[in-house]
């Protein structure tokens, strides 16, 4: 069994922020497998399979710092190791859109990863980051993590999401390596012929 979890903050006023695109993945996975979200508990949830493995999805319902104690939670009621957690995110260092997949590592910043290795007590967790690049000079970056996304930048994170989710499926289905090797590629911009 594999824990999908994406991480954001709650509520209408933060749903269209650049920190919450790892719930907009969860969601588009959700989309794309046929399981219904519903809120349970700490988190938006469903279960279902993916070919012959069974899945959990969740999107959790708490504050971003605070993320680490319901993710605990999650896996300590499934009976997951952190091994198992795939852990989707946003990434200030990669530039929009761009992804990364990763095994451990320390939390680069990020605290909604800070939490969660403080509450597992271990960083050896796989990890989905999706770029969303940095602020403009004079922008802090904590202000920028929870502005809406511009309509340039929605252009760029659809067809991303869409990646996202291929990417988990290779995750689940092929493995880390592969998955690293097919996904932490920056895609060549296409040349017009001369």
């Amino acid at each position: 069994m594999h824990l999908l979890v994406g991480l954001g903050n709650p509520g209408r006023t933060y749903a269209q922020t650049r920190h919450n695109v790892g719930m907009w993945a969860i969601e588009r996975a959700a989309a794309r497998w046929s399981i219904r979200l519903a809120s349970r508990g700490t988190a938006q949830r469903g279960s279902g399979r993916l070919g012959s493995e069974f899945i959990e999805l969740a999107g959790l319902l708490d504050w971003m710092n605070l993320t680490g104690p319901p993710l605990k939670g999650l896996l300590r009621e499934f009976k997951i190791k952190p091994d198992n957690l795939i852990l989707i995110h946003d990434d200030l260092d990669l530039e929009p859109g761009r992804l990364r997949i990763k095994q451990g590592g320390g939390a680069g910043g990020h605290n909604g990863i800070k939490s969660v290795i403080e509450a597992l007590g271990t960083p050896q967790f796989t990890r989905v980051k999706i770029g969303i690049g940095r602020p403009a000079p004079g922008l802090d970056a904590a202000d920028y993590v929870l502005q809406p996304v511009t309509q340039d930048e929605r252009a760029v994170f659809t067809p991303c999401l869409d990646r996202v989710v291929d990417a988990l499926e290779c995750l689940i289905h092929r493995g880390l390596s592969t998955a690293m090797n097919q996904f932490n590629i920056r895609e060549k911009p296409i040349q017009d012929e001369a």
